[in-house]
């Protein structure tokens, strides 16, 4: 089934990206908006049906369908065990500079991860460094990443969202203060779920409907 789900993934992009009517820009909604979606750790070493001793299911097809019901282009894979999350995003970002060849816009793109995820999309940012691109990392940021990760600086229109009683994630004002890059819009939400690390394992709307404000655009998050 994973080797399924990982095939299906590429086929689905190569498809989207490749064919004649895409590339020539003829049956383009200009007006679409794409999501790269990235989970977290435990989803990429356990079965989606595994249940987390803490925080239980892992929602993540829900999350995608909550995306996709607002009309969202949303590609998403379950990763494989070990994934190198720098190495991972090298590849995000040769298929997100395709999109941008076939004329999309990059306000049009949105990366969203969480956790583990989130550090695949703050390394999409660095390397894309692309400041119309929006990123929105969840639950992913702790001051010692300054030290023990340099390579990562933020690019884009960037929101965060960290939940208030998760170690694992908080403010990442520090790293938009050291960050090199540009960054046309900074946000940042805090969560008072009380779930810890656990919010970001379900379809919330304290999180979701953050995220898919500021992949439209609205920077204000009104």
């Amino acid at each position: 089934m994973k080797q399924f789900q990982k095939l299906f993934f590429a086929f689905l992009l190569a498809f989207l990206l490749n064919n004649t009517a895409f590339s020539q820009g003829k049956t383009i909604n200009k007006d679409q908006r794409y999501i790269f979606f990235f989970h977290n750790k435990f989803v990429e070493e356990n079965d989606l049906n595994t249940p987390h001793p803490e925080y239980g299911k892992a929602e993540y097809n829900e999350i995608l369908e909550s995306f996709r019901k607002d009309n969202f282009i949303v590609f998403s894979e379950k990763r494989k065990k070990n994934t190198n999350a720098a190495d991972y995003a090298e590849k995000v970002v040769k298929q997100i500079k395709t999109l941008l060849k076939k004329g999309v816009s990059p306000n049009k793109i949105t990366v969203i991860g969480t956790s583990k995820g989130g550090y695949i999309a703050q390394y999409v940012s660095t390397y894309l460094a692309n400041p119309d691109v929006n990123f929105v990392f969840i639950g992913c940021f702790r001051d010692v990443d300054i030290e023990e990760i340099p390579d990562i600086n933020f690019c884009g229109n960037i929101l965060t969202i960290y939940e208030k009683s998760d170690i694992y994630g908080v403010s990442a004002i520090r790293r938009k203060e050291t960050s090199k890059l540009k960054i046309n819009h900074f946000k940042e939400v805090e969560l008072n779920t009380n779930l810890k690390h656990g919010f970001l394992y379900k379809a919330l709307d304290e999180w979701i409907v953050p995220c898919k404000k500021w992949a439209n655009g609205n920077y204000d998050l009104n």
